[in-house]
Parts: structure tokens; sequence; C-alpha cells
């Protein structure tokens, strides 16, 4: 995928260091400023010039100083050193990187601070640089900033060792989420179903990740009719992609991930309105996405849990061979589901692949999906969704995202609503009523999970903002890709409720 992959560089390289480095070969410098206390000798300016120009110190703000003879200087706020967390260090290192947009070569210094290890100070520094500078640009002529070339980390006094963990660690969550940006922000007509597959051999190949990949035909026999009904309407074929990370050693626990990959979605015979929304619907891919660059850090991290990851891929298009309102679809294992409204189309392609995750050994099941509309109007574009049968499940999900600084926030399962779902005809309906949108799509997934711990969680807000802010980018944000990689790491299995 390397024609529309242009963040994920080769050529980049982090260097850590236990003493000041020579900064000859450095472009940028950033120097942490706390909202009180001294201002750095090395800025030669004072805190009031400082609050003459805007700049008091407070967490992500920055304020460049270039210089014709080194490094230009760039102030960084930190805010309260002592409540300092590595979600603030993620955004004051993008504010740093932010500030010198043409500089390449960028360092910054490393501290112990109050609960924030030295290695999970350089994770989160690097994350924030190569986050912020993130760009998927198809020009024929390219602009934006700088990429950059070489980051240096230096932290006197620290060990060595603890460092460089840290910003090994760093990079590989950063290249992951750079992977599922490009994969959510690659136009549909580049990007198919079929591409996706051919892209995932390949970062599977690179990443110890064994891929199977099942076509129109293996998914005919294996009775996967809510993937195939939706792929009905599209003259690009479906594709089934299973990934399967096993770690050296007994595994301490198997978790099994469930990722929508709605290419584009049309909305199908449920024609989607005309409008902005509609154009970013190259990013209803955005939960496999997640799973797939998510399961490439597994290997290098030595993640030692066994994830199966499944990303259900097609477009949803209409035409006079798509699926159509009132149709009856047969899921994998045997469910029928009428089809009320062909623009809830993302239930009915997990369906298949949550079945198929019972029938393994299993401690867990999460599947993820720009799923409603529902959720996002609900929390908007900077908090997730979660629900789930399980309140350990639950809770690893809400430990993952604030170590992410993806959040999620659980919704209730309110179990009177299931009701909705009800079919004259069928198991049930693929649409509940005019409200609670986001419980309802989860109560139709809880359908297919046999009653193994379960949980879902809806990114449809997360997957895409509207400006840059911080380490996010304007477009597709690979939402899901690090909270997944912390999930899986430190993933156990959950006890009976």
């Amino acid at each position: 995928m390397a024609e529309v992959t242009p963040s994920r560089r080769a050529d980049l390289s982090i260097v850590a260091v236990d003493e000041r480095p020579d900064l000859s070969e450095v472009d940028a410098i950033a120097v942490p400023v706390a909202q009180d206390g001294d201002v750095p000798e090395e800025l030669a300016i004072g805190r009031a010039e400082l609050l003459r120009a805007g700049f008091s110190g407070e967490v992500a703000q920055a304020l460049a100083f270039p210089r014709s003879d080194g490094p230009a200087l760039v102030a960084v706020g930190v805010g309260d050193v002592d409540s300092l967390d590595a979600s603030a260090l993620r955004r004051a290192a993008a504010a740093f990187a932010r500030a010198v947009p043409n500089d390449s070569r960028l360092a910054t210094q490393v501290r112990e601070l109050s609960g924030v290890s030295v290695e999970s100070a350089a994770a989160a520094i690097v994350e924030g640089v190569l986050l912020a500078r993130y760009r998927f640009d198809l020009r024929s002529l390219s602009r934006g900033p700088a990429a950059v070339s070489r980051l240096v980390l230096y932290a006197p006094g620290a060990p060595l060792a603890e460092l460089e963990r840290g910003t090994a660690r760093g990079r590989i969550t950063a290249q992951a989420a750079l992977l599922g940006r490009d994969l959510a922000n690659c136009p549909a007509g580049l990007l198919t179903a079929d591409r996706m597959a051919e892209v995932a051999v390949e970062v599977g190949a690179e990443n110890g990740l064994q891929v199977e990949v099942f076509d129109r035909d293996d998914l005919a026999a294996l009775g996967c009719g809510g993937l195939l009904g939706v792929n009905k309407g599209s003259v690009n074929p479906p594709r089934m992609i299973r990934l399967r990370y096993a770690p050296n050693g007994e595994p301490i626990g198997r978790l099994t991930l469930v990722g929508k990959g709605v290419m584009y979605d049309s909305g199908g015979i449920s024609l989607k309105p005309s409008d902005v929304s509609h154009s970013q619907m190259k990013n209803d891919m955005s939960g496999a996405g997640a799973i797939l660059a998510a399961m490439s850090a597994l290997h290098d991290l030595g993640c030692p849990v066994a994830v199966t990851g499944y990303l259900m891929c097609t477009d949803n298009m209409p035409s006079g061979s798509a699926m159509q309102l009132g149709d009856v679809l047969t899921i994998h294992g045997g469910k029928t589901v009428e089809v009320l409204n062909t623009d809830a189309e993302g239930r009915l392609v997990m369906a298949d692949a949550l079945v198929m995750a019972t029938e393994e050994p299993v401690d867990s099941i999460v599947d993820i999906a720009t799923l409603t509309g529902a959720c996002l109007r609900t929390f908007g574009n900077r908090m997730a969704g979660v629900m789930g049968n399980h309140r350990g499940v639950v809770e690893q999900i809400e430990e993952a995202g604030a170590a992410a600084d993806e959040p999620v926030w659980q919704l209730p399962l309110i179990r009177e609503y299931r009701s909705q779902l009800d079919s004259e005809i069928a198991d049930l309906t693929n649409m509940g009523g005019p409200n609670a949108g986001s419980i309802t799509a989860a109560l139709f997934l809880e359908e297919f999970v046999d009653g193994r711990p379960w949980a879902h969680i809806d990114i449809a807000g997360t997957a895409q903002s509207d400006a840059s802010d911080g380490w996010l980018n304007k477009g597709a944000t690979g939402a899901g890709t690090r909270l997944l990689i912390e999930l899986a790491m430190g993933f156990t299995p959950p006890i009976s409720r």
C-alpha cells in the first residue's frame, strides 16, 4: 500500500541519549516552561515578555524563537509540573511539533515526573510529535508540514535502557496509528475490500501475523449472509480477513476483535443525504482499519495475549441488485434478520464474525465500528461509546482508552429496548425505534455473541476530526488503534460476573 500511505516513513531516526546531545544536527529543540516557576535561562527571555506574547505556560502552548546560529528554541507549556501526566505530555509534544512545521529534525528533554516514568514520558512525547506531523497527501505537488526525519530524546542521568524502551514503544504505537489513519483517509476508489485484503497480507507478513482471506465463494460456503447481503449492490467483491497473532509461549488470554470494514457507505437503497458527512463515508471502515493497525504492533511490543481479528469488508452501494428493505438475511450460524434500513449495514456485516468468534476458545470478544450517528450526537467527536454484557471487559476498555487518550464512556444496555428489534417474519430486525439508536444497535450485536464476555465500541464520532487539534489532525483519526493496542497489551481474562 506504499502508494497511498505517505506517512509511513522508513527513514525516520529516533535517538535516545542520556546526556545533552550535540545539537548540530537538530533544527529545533523544545524547552519546557511551567505555568509557575523560573523560565529556563536558555530562552534568554523573561516571563513578562512571554506573557506579553500571549504565552502563560499552560499545557500545549508553544512559542518558537528562531536563531541564526543554532536550532530554534521552542517554549512549550507544561502547566503544573506536579500534575503533569502522559496525556498532557503528548499534547505538549504535539504543540512543539506544530510550532516549527518546516523543521524536520527535532529534540526535546525527557524528565521523570510525579506519576510518569521516563519510559512512559518518552513514549507519549514520541506519539505526540509523530501524530501531530501526520499528513495524508495525494496532491501532484506535496504541501503541508515537513515529515519528521530525526527526533532526539535526552534524559540526563536517567537509565538509558528505560528511555530507549519508551522511545521504541512510542514509535511502534505511533506508526500503527498512522497506518490506521492512512487506511481511513484513503479514497474508496483506491482502497476497495479486495485491496484491503492485499494490504492485510502485506502488513501481516511484515509483523508476524497469520492472515486468511475469504472471498465471495468462501463466504457463501460459510453462510455469511450479513456480509454478502450488504455487498449485493456493489461491483467490488467482499472480503472477510482473519488475522491471528500468537505470542511466544502459552498465551495468558485469548481476545477476539471484530471490525466493521464498510469501505464506502452510500446507505444503499436507504441513500444518505448528499452532504459533508456523506463525503466522509470512505472512513466507514475505521473499525477494521484500527484492528489491522493495532495488530501490526503486537509482535514488536511482545504482547502476551493471543489475538484474533476479523475485518468484515465491503462497500454499501445502491444498484439494481442491491439489498432491499424487507429482505431477510441468514447470518452465519442460522439466525435470520429482516432488513428495515439498508443504512444500518455495519451491524449486519459484523454479525457473521461475532458468531464465528464464539466457535473458537475465547475469553472476550470486542467489536469496534463507526456504527451510529446517535453516538456522534451523544458524545461529539472526542468521546467514543462503549456497551457490553460484562463489566470486567468494559472496565478494561475504559482503562485502555484512558491510557491511550482515546476516552470511552459506557452507555447502558437497556434490555426493555430489545423488543424494538422484534420481527414478524424473522428472528430480529436490523433497526430499533427512532430513539436510543446506539443502544438498540448494541443490543442487536449482543444477539450473536452467545453469552460470551463481549463489548462494543462505537467510534462514529471519534473517527473523524473537523480540525487539527493537539495530536489529532483534520480528517480520519485512526481512532481505536492505540486503544486496542493498550487493551491487548494489558488484557486479562474476565472473571465470571
